[in-house]
């Protein structure tokens, strides 16, 4: 029934001649959205085209801190999964000595511990760097500021 209706309506602004309502709100007519030099002037006073809100330049969704989080939330869940599975696989106890220590652990804990102790002794000469990165970047920040010279 709609496309009946449609079809009236075409039917009665076409006939007799222009319709009453005027050009077709989705057909501009011609020359209206050119320039003196005939390109395209952009829509509303010198607006830029722009993406729309949530897309890059690219129409992609842009990337959220609070989705990088999500994503951080579930490779976090799946690494917790896998140590899981790792514990429960090598569960049997060893015997640990180390500069005195003397004990038994879980080959599993064992295994964690030491592996996280390797990634603290990395990260703390990484740490070291990058204060040290940081503090001459502000030295230089502030010689480089105007008047900084009198």
């Amino acid at each position: 029934m709609s496309e009946q209706h449609d079809d009236r309506r075409a039917s009665r602004s076409t006939a007799g001649g222009a319709a009453a309502s005027g050009p077709d709100p989705v057909e501009p007519s011609p020359g209206a959205a050119d320039g003196a030099d005939g390109q395209p002037v952009p829509d509303g006073a010198g607006a830029v085209d722009r993406p729309l809100a949530g897309l890059n330049s690219r129409g992609r969704v842009r990337r959220t801190r609070a989705g990088a989080a999500w994503l951080g939330l579930v490779l976090a869940a799946l690494l917790a999964i896998l140590f899981l599975i790792f514990i429960l696989q090598n569960s049997r106890r060893v015997s640990i000595r180390f500069l005195g220590f003397d004990g038994h652990l879980p080959l599993a804990i064992a295994l964690l511990l030491s592996a996280v102790t390797g990634m603290l002794l990395i990260a703390v000469p990484g740490a070291a760097r990058i204060i040290q990165l940081r503090r001459a970047l502000r030295k230089n920040a502030v010689a480089a500021r105007p008047g900084a010279g009198r």
